[in-house]
C-alpha cells in the first residue's frame, strides 16, 4: 500500500490538551529527583552487580524520530535454531520506589502522543537520555535471551540485569530497505526469518495479526500532514520478537504464581460467524477448517476489499485488559489476539506497567521473593492502566478527527471517492476511507461493504471535529 499524504494548515492542538486534562510539566521534586538519578543511579543499582554483556552488538529498531528508545535486539543462530537476546531499558534503576517520581508515573500512566509533542511517562532527561538505549554508550538494561529451536519454539530463557552498547540507531524504512536489497547486518539480518517463523506459529495457535493501516497527523514544514500508510513487513517482524519476549514472560509469571498479564478474552462465536459472513461478501477465501489468524495472515490492506475484511475482524479483539494476579492463576489467563498468555515488558520508557512487571519476572527467574514495593503495586496497575489507555486512545482520535475537519473544512458538497470499511448494526450507514485526501469518516446511507463509492462530504466542523458524508 502506498503512503497516502495531504497537507494540512496550521492546527492548534493545544485544545486538546486542555479538554483532555492531560498532564502538563513534571512537580518540581519529581523533576529533581529524575535529574539526580540520570547523573547517578540510585543506591541500589550498583554496575558492578550487572552482567557485562557490552561486546554484544545490540541495535535498536524504532521510527526515525523516537529518542525514548525501549528495546535493543541482538538475533544470532544458535545449534540448529536461534538465539534473541532482547535488551530492555532498566528504568527501575532509575525510579526510587515510594519517590515523587514514582507518584507522578501512577499520574500518568503512558506516555500520550499527539502531533505537536507527546506527553512523556516520565522526565526526558531519563527518557530521551539517561535511560534511552542510545547507540555507542553504557546503558543499564534487563536482557532476554530465548533460545529457540529450527521452528521458532521456545527451549530456554534467561534474564539478567545487564550493561549493555547499542551499535546503531535503525529506523524501520533503512531496515526495510536493508532487508529488501540483501545487506541487513548481522544483528537484524534474521529478523525477517525468525519473525516469518514466530507469525506462522502465531497462526497455528489461533493468534490474530491485523495489519491495518496508520493513520496518523505529521509536521509538515509550518502546517500538518495526515498521512496513512501500511506497516512495513519489518515492523510487524519486530513485533513479533517483542510478543515472544512478552509470552515469556507470561510463563514465568503463571509458574511463579503472580503477575500482572494482559489478557483479552478468545473472540465470540457470533463475532466469528460475522466475519465469515464478511468474508463471504468480500470474497476473501476461508478454506475449512482455517482458523481465524490464517485466513487474516495473507489478506493485503492496501486493497479496499481487504481493508474493509481488517476493519471488519478488529472487532474480534475486544476486551484486553490488564490482570493481576498473587496466589492461584486468574480464570482468564489467555490474550485472544496473541493466542496465548501474554504480558507487557518491553516498554518501560512509556508504559507504567512493564516496570512492575519486568521486576516480578526477574524476581521468579532468579528464585528471589518478588519485592514488596512490587507486590503491593500489582492491584491498582489495572485500573490506572485502563484510565490512561483510555484516555491516550481518546488523544490520538480527536487529534485526528481535528485534522481531518480543518482539511475539509470549506469544501462541503465536494463528491469523493472512497471504499467501504464497515457498516452501521444499527441501520444505513458506515465508515469510509477516502482515496484523496487520506480521511476515514461515517457515512450515511446504503453502503456496500468492502466495495467502491462516491461520497458527498456534509460537514465539516473543526470547533466540533466533526466531519460527515453521505452516498452520493
Amino acid at each position: 500500500m502506498p503512503i497516502k499524504r495531504v497537507s494540512a494548515p496550521r492546527i492548534d492542538f493545544s485544545a486538546l490538551r486542555d479538554e483532555l486534562n492531560l498532564p502538563g510539566d513534571f512537580p518540581a521534586e519529581a523533576l529533581a529527583e529524575a535529574e539526580a538519578a540520570a547523573k547517578e543511579p540510585p543506591p541500589g543499582d550498583r554496575q558492578a552487580d550487572r552482567a557485562d554483556l557490552t561486546d554484544v552488538p545490540f541495535v535498536t529498531i524504532d521510527p526515525a524520530t523516537s529518542r525514548d528508545l525501549d528495546q535493543a535486539m541482538h538475533l544470532s543462530r544458535h545449534g540448529s535454531g536461534y538465539r534473541v537476546r532482547y535488551a530492555i531499558a532498566d528504568v527501575a534503576a532509575y525510579v526510587r520506589p515510594g519517590g515523587p517520581l514514582e507518584t507522578e508515573t501512577w499520574v500518568r500512566g503512558q506516555t500520550i502522543y499527539l502531533p505537536d509533542g507527546k506527553i512523556p511517562l516520565h522526565p526526558p532527561v531519563l527518557s530521551e537520555d539517561a535511560v534511552s538505549l542510545f547507540a555507542d554508550v553504557d546503558r543499564a538494561a534487563v536482557v532476554w535471551t530465548i533460545d529457540l529451536d529450527a521452528d521458532g519454539a521456545m527451549t530456554g530463557v534467561r534474564l539478567e540485569r545487564a550493561r549493555v552498547r547499542s551499535r546503531a540507531k535503525l529506523d524501520y524504512v533503512g531496515v526495510q530497505a536493508e532487508v529488501d536489497a540483501g545487506t541487513a547486518a548481522e544483528p537484524y539480518a534474521l529478523l525477517p526469518e525468525i519473525g516469518a517463523l514466530l507469525a506462522a506459529r502465531a497462526a497455528g495457535r489461533g493468534a490474530v495479526n491485523l495489519p491495518l493501516p496508520e493513520q496518523a497527523v505529521e509536521p509538515d514544514g509550518d502546517g500538518w500532514r495526515l498521512v496513512l500508510r501500511a506497516p512495513l513487513a519489518v515492523e510487524e517482524h519486530n513485533a513479533q520478537i517483542s510478543l515472544l519476549t512478552g509470552m515469556a514472560a507470561a510463563d514465568l509469571m503463571l509458574r511463579g504464581g503472580i503477575g500482572l498479564l494482559r489478557t483479552m478474552p478468545p473472540p465470540r462465536p457470533e463475532a466469528i460467524e460475522k466475519l465469515r459472513a464478511a468474508a463471504r461478501s468480500l470474497g476473501v477465501s476461508w478454506p475449512a477448517g482455517a482458523s481465524v489468524g490464517a485466513v487474516v495472515a495473507p489478506v493485503d490492506p492496501g486493497q479496499p476489499r481487504g481493508a474493509a475484511f481488517l476493519d471488519s475482524a478488529a472487532e474480534l479483539l475486544r476486551g484486553a485488559a490488564y490482570t493481576a494476579f498473587d496466589g492461584d492463576a486468574p480464570e482468564q489467563t489467555g490474550h485472544g489476539g496473541v493466542g496465548a498468555p501474554y504480558a507487557h515488558v518491553t516498554a518501560p520508557l512509556r508504559r507504567l506497567a512493564d516496570r512492575y512487571a519486568t521486576e516480578v519476572c526477574l524476581a521468579l527467574h532468579d528464585g528471589r521473593e518478588v519485592p514488596q514495593w512490587v507486590r503491593a503495586a500489582l492491584p491498582g496497575l489495572p485500573k490506572t492502566m485502563a484510565t490512561t489507555d483510555r484516555l491516550a486512545n481518546s488523544a490520538g482520535r480527536a487529534a485526528i478527527d481535528l485534522a481531518e475537519a480543518v482539511l475539509l473544512s470549506g469544501r462541503t458538497g465536494q463528491v469523493f471517492d472512497a471504499g467501504v470499511l464497515d457498516r452501521s448494526d444499527r441501520g444505513p450507514g458506515g465508515t469510509i476511507a477516502l482515496d484523496d485526501p487520506a480521511v476515514l469518516a461515517r457515512c450515511a446511507g446504503e453502503l456496500p461493504l468492502g466495495e467502491r463509492i462516491r461520497a458527498r462530504l456534509v460537514t465539516a466542523d473543526p470547533a466540533s471535529r466533526k466531519v460527515e458524508f453521505e452516498r452520493a
